[in-house]
């Protein structure tokens, strides 16, 4: 399934130069991570204590591309050199999603009429993680299958976002296209489900 997700190893390449930057000033993929996630509450309150004027929409496309930087240093740094334990991967999911719902919960004061929207939005946002997650428990990999993961909710988001910066008239559009998105996340789920349960099977008829 096509995702933004699957350009990952090229914008790591990207990221590569700041690797040993941050390393020698003894930063850890769990600093990294905690980051990430108090920048996301950060600019949540900005939107929430701004009343959701949409000028300050524009903080939301600069961070959430700061943020998927980040998300993808912190795991490039546990891998290079070797940084990675438990705490860090509790970390890395807990912080995905408490970042979502401080990035996006916000959003329905933006349009207040579509609150509602916005909260089933999140819902399906937290649901599809939840799936991703679920291949730890049957002993298989984490799965990041579309159409609607991380990197395609930021983007999402990011755009609509600046696209309502300079042109207001989209928020008639909001719950729409929010709709479409919510759809999209419960076919994620379904796709991340389906591919769990094909690895599994896999596995057990090697095993």
């Amino acid at each position: 399934m096509i995702s933004i997700y699957n350009l990952k190893p090229k914008f790591q390449q990207l990221l590569s130069p700041f690797l040993d930057y941050l390393v020698k000033r003894r930063f850890t993929p769990n600093i990294i991570t905690i980051l990430a996630l108090l920048g996301s509450i950060s600019v949540g309150a900005i939107i929430r204590l701004t009343g959701g004027k949409s000028y300050w929409l524009l903080v939301i496309p600069v961070w959430l591309f700061l943020r998927m930087a980040l998300n993808a240093i912190d795991g490039m740094m546990a891998r290079k050199y070797n940084m990675g334990t438990a705490l860090g991967c509790i970390l890395n999911e807990l912080g995905d999603v408490l970042s979502d719902l401080a990035l996006y919960l916000p959003l329905g004061y933006v349009v207040p009429e579509n609150m509602s929207v916005v909260v089933l939005f999140v819902i399906g946002a937290i649901i599809t993680e939840f799936c991703g997650v679920l291949g730890y428990a049957l002993a298989v990999n984490r799965h990041y299958e579309g159409p609607m993961g991380k990197s395609d909710r930021a983007f999402l988001v990011g755009a609509l976002s600046l696209v309502t910066v300079f042109w207001e008239g989209v928020k008639i559009y909001w719950s729409w296209i929010l709709i479409v998105a919510t759809v999209l996340t419960v076919w994620t789920c379904l796709n991340r489900l389906k591919g769990i349960l094909k690895e599994a099977k896999e596995v057990n008829r090697h095993d």
